[in-house]
């Protein structure tokens, strides 16, 4: 359950909100050397600004392939420049439409971060059945599991309140 709340706040990172952060660009892989790596991997990315993401390729050479690697990602919607050394990506300012479309995404994430949690528990409940205990452990290990999924769930749904406030911020 852990591990499933862990990547639902890993994946609303990677949600715009209209201000620049490093992980937004967590999603991107760009081609160095015939492989591909993660953005992270292959250069040094920073935010200076709240609307300016700057990247540092720690291989000048591949600066064309970072800016196409952004641009190939019509999800972001960003449009990088280069100047030789560096990969500027400003992030432009988000319309009211743009805003609910991204909390609208967002909150497909929330159900599958609860579908996660879900199988968590069913799984759980297969395991209980295998050990074949006695039937108020049973019953009492199962409320417990359902208790601990009511919590998991309560804390995604107020990570996601939090980040539908920070996305309709303008």
């Amino acid at each position: 359950m852990a591990n499933a709340l862990d990547y639902f706040k890993s994946e609303l990172n990677k949600v715009r909100t209209g201000r620049a952060h490093p992980s937004m660009l967590d999603s991107i892989k760009v081609e160095v050397y015939g492989t591909f790596l993660p953005l992270n991997q292959a250069a040094n990315v920073t935010a200076p600004e709240a609307q300016m993401i700057l990247i540092t390729p720690f291989d000048p050479g591949n600066i064309a392939n970072i800016s196409a690697a952004i641009r190939a990602d019509q999800t972001l919607g960003l449009n990088p420049s280069d100047d030789g050394r560096v990969v500027r990506v400003p992030i432009p300012p988000l319309t009211e439409e743009r805003r609910r479309q991204i909390a609208k995404q967002t909150s497909e994430k929330v159900e599958e971060a609860k579908v996660r949690l879900r199988s968590v528990r069913q799984d759980a409940q297969k395991d209980i059945k295998k050990l074949e205990l006695p039937e108020d452990v049973a019953r009492r290990a199962d409320k417990d599991i359902d208790d601990l999924i009511k919590d998991f769930q309560n804390q995604v749904d107020q990570l996601f309140k939090e980040k539908e406030a920070e996305i309709m911020k303008v």
